[in-house]
């Protein structure tokens, strides 16, 4: 399997364990809709080896440790069960380790499909399997995806509850049995979104619109719940000289978890993704109030596949950006046409094109917007599909 692929499940009892040249911990935890668990008894590890369906499956020290999912026995809520996999040795990274994560029929052992997540480097642990269900059926997701600050960067993003461990105590007498791990660090993606603004932490929607600067995130959460629902990312530009038409682009590009190009959605193209994205239509002038086009994201309906958009606008005519005034993006609930993030682009640079903002798929399940704000030489989204990348 190679990242994001998926594979539909031919046995209802499956294990996946991961090998390396050095000894893991593999753990697995279930999730719920919203890419949480209920509570730590969701985490399953070689000190909690059992839950609801879900099993570790320790090796011995001979053999790869193991998750063993049985779908049939997943209570109703239960929508994905992640696999980890750390190095045991602490502070070890995945740097010259290759591991391979193998899907197997837990009855038969047959092999279903092998997984070697690749570029490890300063990862100290791995989300790298995914078992989920999609519309009554269970698959396989190759994921791949790794954290710097070991299984306590996963554990907190997933809502496992952390807590500092005491301080060491002299001993007077013969030590207590060794306790469970304490999940210590806070959570650290190995490629971590651009930060919030310095002291206001991860943004989000309770507190009404949010207004963006460049580099900045606000995650998509309201009320504690992802928003999955359609919203419109609105995008407007006014000439800076009156009487001029300045006639600019607005489209997206979809990308997969390897950055890989997956399609764009433009004027030529007005819709993708199996219409999960549309676009409103061009518009040749700049002329009037509010936006002068409009593309429509159907957050909850993005194929897995699909992890990142990046939103760019162009000037296929060749006109500059320094010719733009009051260039901006919104992104707007469809149902409501509340506004619930704006970013307003105060510089202006001799260029043709744009990357103005950024939606990116987290493995919790949220999405999160960042304002970008860059300027590149590309007067079609043909020519903004590498630089939307290296954004990502």
């Amino acid at each position: 399997m190679t990242p994001g692929s998926n594979i539909p499940l031919s046995a209802a009892r499956v294990a996946v364990d991961v090998a390396a040249p050095v000894r893991l911990d593999v753990s697995g935890l279930l999730l719920t809709a919203d890419g949480k668990v209920r509570s730590d008894d969701d985490f399953i590890f070689y000190n909690q080896p059992a839950g609801p369906g879900v099993t570790y499956r320790s090796g011995g020290g001979t053999a790869p440790d193991a998750i063993v999912v049985d779908t049939t026995a997943v209570p109703p809520g239960i929508e994905k069960i992640i696999v980890t996999a750390s190095p045991d040795a602490a502070g070890q990274t995945f740097q010259g380790i290759e591991p391979t994560a193998t899907l197997r029929g837990a009855d038969d052992n047959s092999v279903l499909a092998t997984f070697t997540p690749p570029q490890l480097g300063t990862e100290t642990a791995l989300v790298i399997v995914e078992i989920y269900l999609r519309n009554g059926a269970w698959k396989a997701r190759a994921v791949g995806q790794g954290y710097a600050n070991g299984l306590a960067g996963i554990a907190t993003d997933f809502g496992v509850t952390v807590e500092e461990p005491p301080p060491a105590q002299p001993q007077t007498q013969a030590p207590a049995p060794a306790p469970a791990p304490q999940v210590t660090a806070p959570p650290m993606p190995s490629t971590p979104p651009p930060a919030a603004a310095p002291g206001t932490g991860k943004i989000n929607l309770d507190k009404g619109r949010v207004s963006l600067q460049k580099n900045q995130t606000v995650s998509l959460v309201k009320g504690g719940r992802p928003l999955l629902s359609q919203v419109k990312m609105g995008l407007g530009w006014e000439p800076a000289y009156r009487g001029k038409d300045i006639d600019l682009d607005a489209s997206v590009i979809a990308y997969g978890p390897q950055r890989n190009h997956l399609d764009s959605c433009y004027f030529g193209k007005l819709t993708i993704l199996n219409g999960a994205i549309k676009h409103s239509g061009d518009n040749l002038t700049g002329e009037g109030g509010g936006d002068d086009e409009v593309i429509v994201v159907d957050l909850g309906r993005i194929p897995q596949e699909a992890t990142g958009l990046v939103f760019t606008v162009n000037s296929f005519s060749g006109q500059k950006f320094t010719e733009v005034a009051k260039a901006y993006c919104r992104l707007v609930d469809a149902a409501t046409d509340e506004e619930l993030v704006r970013f307003d682009l105060t510089s202006a640079e001799p260029q043709t094109g744009v990357l103005m903002a950024k939606l990116i798929r987290q493995f919790s399940g949220e999405w999160e917007m960042t304002a970008i704000g860059d300027f590149v030489k590309a007067r079609t989204v043909r020519n903004m599909v590498k630089p939307g990348a290296q954004t990502l």
